[in-house]
C-alpha cells in the first residue's frame, strides 16, 4: 500500500512496512517464482541472491512500487 500523505518526523521517516516477505521453502521455488513474475513484467530489484548474513532472497516491485521479499 501506498499513501504518500502518511509520514514520520518531518517527513524523513516514512511510517509503514519496508516491505513484505515470503517464505517459500525452498531456493527452487524462489527462482522459479522470480523467473515467472520477471516474465509477467514485473521489475525484479535484487536477487535472487544470499545474502552476507546467509538468507536466500529475492526483491520484486508489486504494481504500487512496495518492495516484496521471496525467500525461503
Amino acid at each position: 500500500m501506498t499513501r504518500p500523505e502518511v509520514s514520520g518526523r518531518n517527513n524523513l521517516y516514512p511510517l509503514g512496512f519496508a516491505h513484505l516477505a515470503f517464505a517459500l521453502g525452498s531456493k527452487e521455488k524462489v527462482d522459479e517464482l522470480t523467473n515467472q513474475l520477471k516474465k509477467d513484467g514485473y521489475q525484479i530489484t535484487n536477487g535472487p541472491r544470499t545474502t552476507d548474513d546467509g538468507y536466500y532472497e529475492n526483491v520484486v516491485l508489486d504494481p504500487e512500487g512496495n518492495q516484496l521479499e521471496l525467500t525461503v
